[in-house]
């Protein structure tokens, strides 16, 4: 141990092929002072893989103690070791332990770093073949499907592409629930087993990937859906909220300058409309 304060590495493992292991990867685990691992099994698996043997520390850091361990890991921290977090795949702390642990490393201003590595969020994006300029990440869904009903209804209009994980025994239920949040046609691609042997995407409406879904699915799975479609707004749909500001004391003119620039309408034609009375119309 040094007389410094340690660093804490979040380090990606492979999500399937271990060929995919970042160069350092091995070296941060042979070298590390300590090793607090998802799953103890795992990592000597990894380990061998990559023909490494660590001179470090190796613990157990999971969901199940993961409250109770991050206090010892700071401690060692703060005395001065290299703490590498690593998990059953991917990147700690993303649906993984190790936020918990980055949080109160910053809390006690201690340096924070990471190897990069694999993801299945980035590679199902990439082979989903739907728009990736924009995506937001959400997990894993609520079990329930009640919260999961209400958890998709909030998404429904969300314009960015959406990404989730999920279990291959909830699969099927969950896309029917997207389908009927986000409506049959939304196009989506389930992406599973990624960078394994049996490496499988599917592609297509939810309305098909449903049935797909029900005869049974096996792996780790990516679900990446598309964003909502924005409608066009409707000009004769904008005038009761226009004259209701109006009657509230705003200027007309100011209100249609402010309800062109949210919706693209013509900011003349919604001043027109708005002064024509609604006995007048028709």
């Amino acid at each position: 141990m040094s007389g410094m304060s340690g660093v804490l590495v979040l380090a990606a493992t492979p999500i399937g092929d271990p060929r995919d292991a970042a160069p350092r990867l091995g070296d941060e685990l042979a070298s590390a002072d300590v090793i607090a691992a998802e799953d103890t099994r795992r990592l000597k698996r990894l380990l061998a893989d990559l023909g490494v043997t660590p001179t470090g520390t190796v613990l157990s850091y999971h969901e199940h103690n993961e409250a109770s361990r991050t206090p010892e890991l700071v401690d060692r921290l703060l005395a001065g070791d290299r703490v590498v977090v690593v998990t059953d795949a991917g990147m700690p702390s993303v649906s993984d332990p190790g936020y918990r642990l980055v949080a109160s490393a910053i809390e006690h201003d201690l340096r924070v770093t990471c190897v990069p590595g694999p993801s299945a969020v980035l590679m199902a994006l990439a082979v989903s073949g739907l728009p990736v300029d924009r995506f937001c990440f959400e997990g894993f869904l609520p079990r329930k499907a009640g919260e999961r009903g209400r958890a998709l209804a909030e998404l429904a209009d969300e314009r960015r592409t959406l990404v989730f994980f999920e279990a291959p025994h909830r699969l099927a239920e969950t896309l029917a629930a997207m389908r009927d949040a986000f409506g049959a046609d939304r196009a989506a691609a389930v992406c599973r087993e990624l960078t394994k042997t049996y490496e499988e995407v599917r592609r297509g409406p939810l309305a098909e990937l449903v049935p797909w879904a029900a005869e049974g699915v096996r792996g780790e799975i990516t679900v990446v859906v598309a964003g909502a479609t924005p409608v066009a707004p409707d000009l004769e749909s904008q005038l009761p909220g226009i004259r209701q500001r109006v009657a509230a004391g705003e200027r007309l003119k100011d209100v249609c300058a402010d309800v062109a620039a949210r919706t693209g309408l013509s900011k003349k034609a919604l001043y027109d409309a708005a002064l024509v009375r609604p006995t007048e119309v028709g």
